[in-house]
């Protein structure tokens, strides 16, 4: 109800009052849910980080999220390095090499299969997208027995293509790629290349590459993370220790630590050291998105 001069009336303000308040309340839930999820993923971080700072002896007597300033960091390092003649950065050579090479290698296939099913009309195109799209709703502890079998057959257990074989064939990669390459790659560049002489390999390493570079990045940095953290795969594979990536070599390390407590400082510490890398690899790589993110809007 308003007045003759249109200013709104007492009740309408009173109404509109009473409005306001219930909707900031009800924000007040999607608010404290991701405040809740923050701190479920910051907390055990913070824990892992606190307790790495400490030594042997204080690991099970100080309070659990109280630091020590007594060099406890350098000198599990030191121990940590000393373990078995430095196996530990074995470890993490390995898993750089399997997560490196992998991410190189499942890029490139999920891009030149993304960028077929973008560019190519064929018959039974949307069912082999289809196939491919239902490959990511299939957990990895489903396939890890079947790899082992087929691979033990080709005498490929304890090795790095072991390893590194089932990891190049990437649906939610090939998934991304082909949304990228219909987005990024136009039909006309392709028909020009087309009349220069190009032939389809030569436009879709020269034009189609170049082009969908940055959606690869996202790719190449999911699939380094995928093969970084996975630890079924290689635990089924590998029986060498020296081939062991970190997250396997860490495990026998914990498995060794619930006979010699004192490992277990070594484990925590070995584990903080896993996430560096990650998150050096994640920072490099942001310039990149911002890049994507600019020519996608020029263009």
């Amino acid at each position: 109800m308003t007045t003759v001069t249109g200013t709104p009336a007492p009740a309408a303000l009173g109404g509109a009052a009473t409005v306001r308040p219930a909707r900031r309340r009800v924000a007040v839930l999607p608010t404290t849910a991701l405040v809740l999820g923050a701190l479920y993923c910051v907390v055990p971080t913070l824990w892992i980080l606190i307790a790495a700072t400490k030594s042997r002896t204080r690991l099970f007597s100080t309070d659990t999220y109280v630091p020590s300033l007594d060099l406890g960091l350098a000198h599990n390092i030191r121990d940590l390095s000393d373990y078995q003649g430095g196996i530990f950065w074995r470890w993490m050579l390995n898993s750089f090499v399997y997560a490196t090479a992998g991410g190189l290698l499942a890029s490139f296939v999920s891009a030149a299969t993304g960028y077929a099913l973008a560019m190519y009309a064929f018959r039974g195109r949307t069912l082999l997208f289809n196939t491919i799209l239902a490959g990511v709703l299939l957990p990895q502890i489903v396939l890890a027995v079947p790899q082992y079998l087929l691979l033990s057959k080709a005498g490929l257990t304890d090795t790095a293509a072991g390893v590194l074989l089932p990891q190049l064939f990437n649906p939610y990669g090939i998934y991304l790629c082909r949304i990228y390459a219909r987005a990024a790659v136009p039909d006309s560049l392709l028909e020009a290349g087309r009349i220069d002489g190009a032939g389809e390999a030569r436009l879709f390493l020269s034009v189609g590459l170049r082009l969908m570079g940055p959606g690869l990045v996202t790719v190449f940095l999911l699939q380094f993370i995928a093969i970084w953290n996975n630890f079924l795969l290689p635990y089924v594979m590998l029986t060498s220790d020296d081939k062991f990536p970190l997250t396997v070599g860490l495990y026998s390390l914990l498995r060794h630590g619930a006979a010699e407590a004192s490992l277990y400082s070594l484990v925590i510490t070995g584990t903080l050291l896993s996430v560096l890398p990650v998150i050096a690899l994640f920072l490099s790589l942001q310039r990149f998105w911002r890049i994507d993110l600019v020519t996608g809007a020029l263009k």
